[in-house]
């Protein structure tokens, strides 16, 4: 490979090549003729999830729109596409996904494949707008597997790329709609303790900001459904917060450039459920993210509990963001079967001192049964993770009946659901 580094810049991949196919065809070449091969796709990932000792492969040539079936209401698009692409299209035609992730940057099929998710108390992770999923298997064999028909489905989806190869995604869509975003700074964390379920329910999307030096949310990013069926407009209060005068980056420092559009200015959902815009670099660049999952009904207990760590998690946090997501039917989804609270840290780029910091954090948010993001920096025991999936024997054994030579398994796949 050229660049062997991802998106970050703190992981370097093991791969000797990097092949990028542009038909099908080509893929089940390169599949075939290879005894072990990985996906990459947009390199948002913060560990080895994605990494390989031999071949890379990228579908980012692949990157098409197949098929709009305004029956159907679905959209079927090839494993290479980015969200950014892909919603501007869909908008054009008068469509939208339900959800988006922070970054419009990253690839569909990787956040498919890792449960990466957005923000709201009655919105899914991204997963939860597949249809259909296409994969190549290790002998080059496509098949197809389809919501309330394969009941293999809601292990294949979260697959964390252990099946084979994405090579199609049908997806589900919801009429285009506006959204309007806007922030608010300085929300006490006392606030939470009368109506947490009210702040985090008040709008289509919350996401709540802190850098844990004092007991406050420094913002809250508020995005409200506008027009038919929408929400009411932006209030000058928000549960004792006012909204900022002018935009805001969630980083100290960072130029408010990068964000998408705020002070209650109306635009396209895709322009306004990520904060960050495609057409500029996202969030710090230099960074280190992790990312755990809580059941939604301790989101104040855990958020109290990561409070007596203060003053050791401020010092390395650029932010730490605080989000709802619905729960979900993917086996290895950390939303299986539960709706959750996200607790998302970007730290600083210094690892040795974040590696010491995470066990801390993750002893206290033990009792609540934390569940990592696959693809961010944890250090949690394979034992203590493979206990919080009730479905992790099924998904074992559906990793060895798609790919009984193990070709798409790496060793992140081998330590923390393998063995």
């Amino acid at each position: 490979m050229g660049d062997k580094l991802n998106w970050a810049g703190n992981y370097r991949y093991c791969s000797m090549e990097l092949l990028e196919p542009k038909s099908l065809e080509e893929v089940k070449d390169l599949v075939v003729s290879r005894t072990s091969i990985r996906m990459l796709g947009s390199r948002h990932s913060f560990n080895g999830i994605a990494d390989t000792d031999d071949s890379h492969l990228s579908l980012r040539k692949m990157n098409r729109v197949i098929d709009l079936d305004r029956e159907q209401r679905t959209v079927t698009v090839e494993g290479g596409i980015r969200y950014g692409d892909l919603c501007r299209y869909l908008n054009d035609h008068g469509y939208a996904l339900h959800n988006l992730a922070s970054l419009p940057h990253i690839s569909v099929a990787g956040a498919v494949a890792t449960a990466t998710h957005g923000s709201g108390d009655l919105n899914a992770s991204l997963a939860s707008s597949v249809r259909a999923i296409e994969l190549m298997k290790a002998d080059g064999e496509v098949t197809v597997l389809t919501r309330g028909i394969d009941p293999e489905f809601d292990g294949a989806v979260v697959g964390l790329g252990g099946l084979g190869v994405v090579t199609k995604l049908k997806l589900d869509l919801v009429p285009s709609f506006q959204v309007s975003q806007t922030v608010y700074d300085r929300l006490p964390f006392s606030a939470l303790d009368h109506g947490i379920d009210e702040i985090l329910s008040s709008a289509y999307s919350v996401s709540l900001f802190t850098d844990w030096a004092e007991p406050i949310f420094n913002q809250v990013w508020v995005k409200r459904k506008v027009g038919i069926n929408g929400e009411d407009e932006a209030s000058s209060d928000f549960f004792g917060a006012l909204p900022a005068p002018e935009k805001r980056h969630m980083v100290p420092g960072q130029s408010v450039v990068n964000c998408s559009e705020q002070l209650g200015v109306p635009g396209p959902w895709y322009e306004r459920l990520p904060h960050f815009r495609m057409e500029f670099t996202p969030s710090a660049g230099n960074e280190l993210q992790s990312e755990y999952f809580v059941p939604r009904r301790h989101a104040v207990e855990t958020m109290r509990a990561l409070g007596k760590l203060r003053d050791r998690i401020a010092p390395l946090l650029f932010i730490s963001e605080i989000r709802t997501i619905a729960s979900d039917t993917y086996w290895m989804s950390p939303c299986y079967r539960q709706d959750s609270v996200g607790l998302h840290f970007t730290w600083k780029p210094d690892w040795e001192r974040v590696r010491q910091l995470l066990p801390l954090i993750e002893r206290e948010l033990e009792p609540f049964g934390a569940r990592p993001h696959w693809a961010k920096l944890f250090t949690m025991e394979p034992e203590m993770i493979q206990a919080r999936y009730e479905r992790l024997a099924d998904f074992r054994q559906l990793l060895l009946r798609y790919d009984p030579i193990g070709k798409f398994r790496n060793t992140f796949l081998d330590h923390y659901i393998m063995h």
